[in-house]
C-alpha cells in the first residue's frame, strides 16, 4: 500500500500482465497477432497485451503499415486495423512463409 497525493492509503495494481523476460516471437509479431485477433483494439490495449509501452506500439504499427503488413482506417475517434496476410516474413530463415501462415499456426 502507498499513499496518494491526498494522503489516503491506496492499493495499486500492476497494470501489466505477467510476461516472461524473453519469448520466441518479436514485439512486431505480438502486435500483429493482437491486431489479427481484434482489429478494433486501441494502441493502449495492445501495449497492455504485449507488455510494451504505447509509444513502442505506435512505432511498431508505423513499421507494419509502412511495409504493407497492415492497413489502418480511422473510424470515428479510433483506428480499425486490417492485417495483410500475403506479406512475406522478413527473416531469411522464414521468408518462404507469409504472415497468414504465421497467424494460422498460432490460432
Amino acid at each position: 500500500m502507498r499513499s496518494n497525493t491526498y494522503g489516503l492509503r491506496v492499493d495499486f495494481v500492476d497494470p501489466t500482465p505477467d510476461i516472461p523476460s524473453w519469448t520466441f516471437l518479436t514485439n512486431h509479431a505480438h502486435v500483429l497477432i493482437a491486431i489479427s485477433r481484434n482489429p478494433d483494439l486501441r494502441q493502449r490495449d495492445i501495449s497492455y497485451l504485449v507488455g510494451i509501452t504505447p509509444g513502442a506500439v505506435q512505432r511498431i504499427i508505423s513499421d507494419l503499415e509502412n511495409e504493407g503488413y497492415i492497413r489502418s482506417e480511422r473510424v470515428g475517434r479510433r483506428n480499425r486495423y486490417e492485417v495483410i496476410g500475403a506479406g512475406a516474413l522478413r527473416h531469411p530463415l522464414e521468408n518462404d512463409h507469409c504472415v497468414e501462415d504465421l497467424l494460422k499456426s498460432l490460432d
